[in-house]
């Protein structure tokens, strides 16, 4: 440990020791994966460390439950980035092979499709339908505006919304 690296504190070392192996089974049953569930009761953990301060827990009840929310939420985060990623692979082998985007390429396409998941996520959900009808569907405001019953001023308004969240993803600024 360097001299500037904070230490770690000594209730989220009890906390790993104490529940770690229980965490990792859990997540093993859930996942059905090793490797998965080693890595998502690392980073469970990990999100536990980055916190200012380490949360206590007055049972080891308490302190399972808090571990199984992050850990699920975690699962959930897995299971969308899979279930993106699959979609993006089935779109990409309906291409003919010149078309096929490097690995790399791949990569990074699967991460904006789930920026723009989660963005889409903080939107209100009308704003959020009224992104898909004009980004993926092509439809014009009018059209939008009549799906979702609001007027096209309030279509533009969604928009302004959900772009602002897309400028705030490319200038790396999103949460």
């Amino acid at each position: 440990m360097s001299a500037s690296s904070p230490p770690v504190s000594s209730c989220a070392q009890s906390l790993y020791c104490d529940h770690h192996h229980w965490l990792y089974t859990w997540l093993q049953r859930r996942l059905g994966n090793a490797a998965d569930a080693a890595d998502l009761a690392h980073d469970t953990f990990l999100r536990l460390l980055s916190k200012a301060e380490a949360p206590r827990f007055a049972s080891a009840a308490q302190a399972r439950a808090y571990l199984r929310q992050v850990g699920s939420a975690l699962c959930v985060d897995l299971w969308r980035h899979r279930e993106v990623e699959r979609a993006w692979l089935e779109s990409l082998a309906a291409q003919p092979q010149a078309v096929v985007p490097s690995a790399e390429h791949q990569a990074i396409v699967v991460e904006t499709l789930l920026e723009i998941g989660r963005m889409l996520g903080r939107l209100p959900q009308k704003a959020a339908a009224a992104f898909i009808m004009a980004q993926v569907e092509d439809k014009p405001y009018r059209e939008i505006a009549l799906a979702l019953g609001v007027s096209e001023r309030m279509v533009k308004k969604y928009m302004a919304q959900a772009m602002f969240e897309c400028t705030l993803i490319e200038a790396g600024l999103s949460a």
